[in-house]
């Protein structure tokens, strides 16, 4: 089964680049084949920081969506992971019901998985509300407790949002928060995670010696909980 990631969570600023850029890196570590689709137009994180790995897709033209799915099947053993800009799900998820998809991926030998990334506010905990609405039982969820935008989530699992995705089979994974000063410098050089941890300042990367092992130890946790969700 080829294995299409698209990596959602509707608002903007919840770390859903941030979550593409791990897989990426995790693919690139663990010596998988994948290609990226990157569908933010003007903040492209995957072509930024991955162009070797990613093409830009538009995510409001069914036959744009279209290429990405026969991108998948003309070469199954790679991953795929489509970066969604915000508010995009509603056309993505249109496009997966009037293809087919969302009931036929098994005959096309494919594995649909939707990560839904979270901050800790209530509009996260409402749009996975609404997105099991729309797909629940039908697509594979991955929701991802992004502490790196928030670390208390009292209100998503108080809204009972989560208590039905978990319910509706949702694999849950949590990101361990990262100093906003690191990641900005990384996102400041545009560089990869592998370059952030292995480029000392010396060589012109921009962070410090513990700067890079708290990055190191960060995927390594951020690692842990993809290999849990068997990605």
């Amino acid at each position: 089964m080829t294995q299409v990631h698209f990596i959602g969570g509707e608002k903007g600023g919840v770390g859903k680049s941030v979550v593409a850029r791990i897989l990426a890196q995790y693919f690139i570590d663990r010596g998988t084949p994948f290609v990226g689709f990157d569908t933010d137009r003007s903040h492209g994180a995957l072509l930024r920081f991955y162009s070797d790995f990613a093409a830009s897709a538009v995510v409001d033209r069914y036959e744009e969506l279209d290429r990405i799915i026969e991108a998948a099947i003309e070469q199954p053993e790679r991953r795929i992971i489509v970066d969604l800009a915000a508010q995009t799900r509603g056309f993505v998820t249109a496009w997966l019901e009037e293809s087919g998809l969302l009931e036929g991926s098994d005959e096309l030998g494919l594995s649909l998985s939707y990560w839904h990334v979270m901050d800790s506010g209530r509009d996260s905990a409402d749009l996975l509300g609404t997105l099991l609405d729309q797909v629940g039982g039908h697509l594979q969820i991955v929701v991802v407790l992004n502490e790196v935008r928030g670390s208390d989530f009292a209100i998503v699992e108080s809204s009972g949002a989560m208590a039905r995705a978990r319910e509706a089979g949702a694999k849950v994974m949590t990101l361990r928060r990262l100093q906003d000063a690191t990641m900005q410098k990384i996102d400041a050089h545009s560089t990869s995670f592998w370059s952030a941890t292995n480029r000392s300042g010396k060589d012109g990367g921009a962070l410090g010696v513990l700067e890079r092992q708290r990055v190191k130890y960060w995927l390594q946790k951020a690692y842990a909980e993809i290999d849990r969700l068997d990605a």
